[in-house]
């Protein structure tokens, strides 16, 4: 047989080896980081505020003071309790969440892995609650607590969601609730330039995305970036296209207020003005080819984490032979 046919051998011979080394190595670090052991408990407020009497108010009152706005009188949470609207948004609520477990279990996993990489990290209190379907807000995130909004994750198809769009509804179900928590970490944690380029963008969520990598590998890359698998793996087959149609019309390093809107927000397909492409394609693809560069940038260049979170849009593109999917 020739020479090249025995080195092409090899060589698919070292690649595989290869990944299962790395493999192996990825597989003892999420040991090592499951022995972190975090152990939270979350306290359901939701369902305390939905049991409780008006004799019970004040009690509850004192315990959570940060979870009644001094806006309003004992008079307006009194009519909440009472309200039939509110009622039934309880009873929905306490339907999807007979119990927190498995939530309870990934968010345990997030913390453990902010604790690995960020070992200052504290462990907050973490507490769900209702927000009148407000899906802006469905998380909050401090230093000392963070605030989950339950009736923002009851299904995509929940009736109470009738009338919102279907692109913000697909990210409504209770598998999206630790990827929402990480989203807002990486907020804190990364450092935001004033963007004035569509690259610009494209980088810094590419960088959260890398962030989501890095502390919840145990969900999928579809749900890291709230796609159905069907869409990434039309990113993925199309990665080339996009990458081509960024760059012929000279894109990266528009500062047009338009461009976002059409590749980086989420909205209900991404903005190409080629309507058969539009039709097929998923939105925030700007975001998509940004986390393919943050994770070559890594791939390429010895770095720290916290290094690529600081790096500027320059360092970062200058320093990465990016070379899309074919």
């Amino acid at each position: 047989m020739p020479f090249k046919f025995y080195l092409n051998r090899l060589l698919y011979l070292f690649l595989v080896l290869m990944v299962v080394i790395s493999c192996k190595k990825e597989s003892q670090l999420e040991k090592d980081i499951a022995k972190i052991g975090t152990d939270i408990q979350v306290e359901r407020f939701d369902k305390l505020f939905a049991e409780s009497s008006e004799s019970d108010l004040k009690k509850l009152q004192i315990a959570y003071p940060f979870m009644f706005s001094k806006k309003y009188s004992d008079t307006f949470w009194i009519e909440k309790l009472n309200d039939t609207l509110q009622k039934q948004l309880f009873f929905e609520v306490e339907k999807a969440f007979p119990n927190f477990d498995e939530s309870e279990q990934e968010i345990e996993s997030l913390f453990n892995h902010l604790k690995y990489y960020f070992p200052a990290f504290k462990v907050p209190r973490v507490i769900t609650t209702t927000s009148d379907v407000d899906y802006r807000h469905k998380v909050i995130v401090t230093d000392t607590i963070d605030i989950i909004s339950l009736d923002t994750y009851l299904g995509s198809d929940h009736e109470f969601y009738q009338g919102i769009q279907q692109y913000i509804t697909a990210d409504m179900n209770k598998g999206q609730i630790v990827v929402d928590l990480a989203d807002a970490y990486a907020q804190r944690y990364i450092y935001r330039p004033q963007n004035n380029t569509l690259l610009d963008e494209m980088i810094y969520y590419g960088k959260q995305l890398y962030f989501k990598d890095m502390m919840i590998p145990f969900k999928t890359e579809a749900e890291r970036i709230a796609y159905t698998q069907e869409q990434l793996d039309w990113a993925i087959a199309n990665e080339s296209l996009i990458w081509r149609y960024f760059v012929e019309r000279e894109l990266l390093y528009s500062t047009d207020s338009k461009l976002p809107g059409r590749f980086i927000i989420p909205a209900p397909f991404s903005k190409f003005y080629l309507e058969q492409i539009d039709a097929e394609s998923p939105d925030k693809l700007g975001q998509f080819i940004g986390w393919q560069i943050v994770r070559a940038y890594m791939d390429q260049n010895h770095v720290s984490l916290i290094h690529m979170f600081d790096a500027s849009t320059e360092e970062i593109f200058t320093n990465t032979k990016f070379k899309p999917r074919k």
